[in-house]
Parts: structure tokens; C-alpha cells; sequence
């Protein structure tokens, strides 16, 4: 079930600009669990109803407050006022949305899952496996390239990344980015080991649910504070990269040309637009 908050939240935030999509929300989430667990009809009923209450919900309450963190971002962006410290402060505004999204819907989801026959929840764990497998693949490929290769791998993808968002990157901008690459540290592994340990405690409710009153409880809980379960290790490469993250960013954001500057506020535009109308609807 943790899958459907993922869904919701890759809908809500980073495909918040696509109102096809948000609007057809209920048919992107059973398209999307049906890798994972498949519901009988009566689930389908309730999940639906659910889902409806959240939406509602989400397009009541969240959404003027997208719109306003939104209209921050851009202020920032015209005044040149993208700071290292800025935009920390608007991370953490983008995980209190998420924070939010997740306390709104996880009680009932756990809720929910403890209505799961043995044979959904045996195929949700297999599913999730094997995309931890999948993962870990990629993990060893890249485990097998020499420090250089990785090293350079790096500074592709921050490139592509920047440039995604930005447009052709400056000389200036390739030269900023090449010099903050290796500042960042890689955290693939850690990651991949922090979710197999959630998915292994939350298969260990699973299996004691029938001598378990508080089941509902004790799922509510994992799912609603994850984070308690990184490793030291992990805690100290995410707060890293983050910090490098926006760092690099606000040295960015010193460099747009007026032609990257347009693209960005264009961007932010639409997708304020597309919020916009969704609430009209």
C-alpha cells in the first residue's frame, strides 16, 4: 500500500502541471498498483471512495498552497534571491507538502492493508523485491566502473539534469557543475538498503497482523515516520548531497541568461496555470 501514496505524490508534485492526468488520477493508480496488488471488488470500493475524499481533499487544501509556495519560488527567481539558504528553506517547504499528503492518507491506508488476503500481501512483497533487484543491478554496474568513469557519469548527469530544467548550459554553468560534481556522495546503496530494511519490518507486521491488535497502529507508524530507520551513514550522505544540492543551485541561478531565466519563470507559470484551473474545475 505504500505504493499508492508514492503514486499520489508523483502525481500531485512533480506531475502537478498535467491536469489530463489529475484528472484521471483514479485510472493512473490502479494502473500503476496492479504491479503490486491486485484488489477484489469490495477493496476496489472502498479504495475508490477513499481516493475520491482524498482528492477532494487534496484539491481543497494542498493546492492554494502549491500555488503559493509556487509564486515564492518565481518572486525568488526574478529578485535573484535564490540563495543556498532560500532554497533550503524551500525544500523543506516541498517535504512539509509531502509530510502533509502523508499523514492525510496513511491511517487509512494502513487501515486498508489489514484487510489484504495473504496472497496479495505475499505478491506485494514480490513486486517490491523484485524492483529492489532491478535496482541493485544498476547499483553493481555502476559498482563496476573505475572511480574515473564514475566520477565523469556524475558530472553527465548533473549536466543533463541542469540542463533539462535550464536549457544549453554556459561554459561558466559546466564549469560550476564540474566543480561541485565531486562534492557529492553516492547514495544508491544506502538508499536501496534503508528501503529493504522498511520493507522487511513491514513484512514482519504482516506476518503477526492476526495476533497483532494493533496492526493498524504499529503500520501507521512505520509508514508515517520511515525516515527513524536510516542509517547514520545514510543521514550523513543525504544531508550532504542536499546541502551540496542547493549550494550548487544558488551558483546557478547567479549565471541564468535572460533566455534560461524566461525558460525557468515559463515553467513555474504553467504549472501555477495548470493549479489554478484544477481548482476552478
Amino acid at each position: 500500500m505504500k505504493k499508492c501514496w508514492l503514486v499520489l505524490l508523483m502525481l500531485f508534485m512533480s506531475g502537478c502541471s498535467s491536469k489530463l492526468a489529475y484528472n484521471n488520477l483514479d485510472w493512473l493508480i490502479y494502473w500503476y498498483m496492479d504491479d503490486y496488488v491486485e484488489l477484489n471488488d469490495q477493496q476496489e470500493a472502498i479504495f475508490d471512495k477513499r481516493l475520491e475524499q482524498w482528492i477532494d481533499w487534496h484539491r481543497s487544501e494542498e493546492m492554494p498552497r502549491y500555488i503559493a509556495h509556487l509564486n515564492a519560488v518565481r518572486d525568488d527567481l526574478n529578485e535573484n534571491s535564490l540563495t543556498e539558504s532560500r532554497l533550503l528553506s524551500h525544500y523543506e517547504k516541498a517535504t512539509a507538502h509531502w509530510q502533509r499528503l502523508r499523514a492525510e492518507i496513511t491511517p487509512e491506508l494502513a487501515n486498508m492493508a489489514q484487510k489484504l488476503s495473504d496472497e496479495q500481501v505475499i505478491r506485494l512483497f514480490a513486486a517490491l523485491e523484485k524492483d529492489n533487484k532491478e535496482s541493485e543491478s544498476s547499483i553493481n554496474e555502476i559498482d563496476e566502473k573505475s572511480p574515473e568513469e564514475q566520477a565523469n557519469q556524475r558530472i553527465e548527469d548533473l549536466r543533463e539534469d541542469m540542463s533539462s530544467r535550464i536549457g544549453a548550459l554556459t561554459d561558466e554553468q559546466k564549469a560550476i557543475i564540474d566543480r561541485f560534481a565531486p562534492t557529492f556522495k553516492r547514495s544508491s546503496r544506502l538508499w536501496l538498503n534503508y528501503r529493504r530494511d522498511l520493507q522487511q519490518r513491514a513484512r514482519a507486521l504482516f506476518a503477526n497482523r492476526e495476533n497483532n491488535p494493533d496492526f493498524v497502529n504499529d503500520l501507521t507508524a512505520l509508514m508515517m515516520n520511515p525516515e527513524q530507520y536510516r542509517s547514520p551513514e545514510f543521514l550523513d550522505v543525504w544531508n550532504n548531497n542536499r546541502t551540496q544540492h542547493a549550494k550548487l543551485a544558488a551558483e546557478i541561478s547567479q549565471t541564468l541568461t535572460a533566455k534560461q531565466k524566461r525558460k525557468l519563470v515559463a515553467q513555474i507559470d504553467d504549472m501555477i496555470s495548470d493549479l489554478e484551473d484544477l481548482l476552478d474545475d
